[in-house]
């Protein structure tokens, strides 16, 4: 691109959208662009600028996204990032995990439609896959994951019940107890499982950040497996990532949730009992960055040929 690439953010005005503007209105290198107040639901005005930027990012209810790519001619030059979860497992779309494993952030790089990750699953495929690519874990084996997430995650509607609740919020509330949680198809499709995940989240009284974590038996896994085994696969899988980060073995410390608030870090830690047969894999990031906004900057990066760090954490 001779000039510098427009870049609309539909739906600015939600909490990913913000904080994708929020991280690029520093950036000399794009020009971010806007619809008029007055226009947002004028159908004509949004398709003149979603076919005339050279990357939307759509912060989008999935039903209105659909809608939005409806609008983009099939000729158009217009690259999409959809935040939503309309197209995660549309195998037409390059899903937008760049560290899920060596050849993806060159898929992104590629592509003209990246769906973005939700931040739940890439927890569990940033641990998992590297196991069952290795065959240390079998994809037949079931899946437990879980863990606690700040209100941010669950929208306007959830922030603002819990802001308004101020000190009487519920410091702990399980979610999706229903068991069908929209993310299910994503994490059994990238992670490699053959089944859908037990998947049972909660929200904490806290704005953001995320831990989650998914308990593995020795008894499930390859014959002899050892705790160093499951930290060198994971390490070695990583190996090179940015944003991704794996703890030393053997750190015993509290993991606070909210440790990389505003950044597009990840970091994972393997815990166990080798004794027992019992392991836990831990995630720790920001539901905010890496599990939205900054994953959304760093697979804008990549599309466009910019440096891949840029402005994907959120400048104080």
């Amino acid at each position: 691109m001779a000039n510098k690439p427009t870049i609309f953010i539909d739906g600015e005005a939600g909490t990913t959208g913000l904080q994708i503007r929020d991280r690029l209105k520093h950036r000399t290198d794009l020009e971010l662009v806007s619809i008029a107040q007055d226009k947002r639901k004028d159908a004509r005005a949004r398709a003149d600028l979603l076919n005339g930027v050279d990357v939307a990012i759509l912060c989008l209810p999935d039903e209105a996204a659909l809608e939005a790519v409806a609008l983009i001619k099939p000729n158009s030059k217009t690259k999409v990032i959809d935040a939503s979860t309309a197209f995660r497992v549309n195998p037409a779309w390059a899903y937008g995990f760049a560290e899920m494993d060596k050849h993806q952030s060159a898929k992104i790089a590629s592509a003209t439609r990246v769906s973005n990750p939700g931040c739940w699953p890439q927890g569990l495929i940033a641990l998992v896959k590297p196991l069952i690519d290795a065959g240390l874990l079998s994809r037949d084996v079931p899946l437990n994951y879980g863990g606690v997430s700040g209100y941010t995650g669950g929208g306007k509607t959830m922030i603002n019940d819990y802001v308004a609740k101020g000190e009487a919020a519920c410091a702990y509330a399980p979610y999706a107890l229903t068991f069908n949680h929209k993310h299910l198809p994503e994490m059994k499709l990238y992670s490699g499982t053959k089944h859908d995940v037990l998947f049972q989240p909660v929200v904490g009284d806290f704005a953001q950040g995320m831990l989650t974590s998914v308990p593995l038996f020795a008894g499930n896994m390859r014959a002899g497996i050892s705790l160093a085994q499951i930290h060198d696969i994971i390490s070695a899988h990583h190996t090179g990532a940015r944003f991704i980060e794996v703890a030393p073995l053997n750190v015993n410390e509290p993991i606070n949730p909210e440790a990389l608030n505003n950044t597009n870090r990840m970091r994972l830690s393997v815990h166990g009992n080798e004794a027992r047969g019992q392991f836990v894999l831990m995630a720790n990031y920001d539901n905010l960055g890496k599990g939205a906004s900054g994953a959304a900057v760093q697979n804008l990066n990549l599309m466009i040929g910019a440096d891949e760090a840029a402005s994907v954490d959120l400048a104080a």
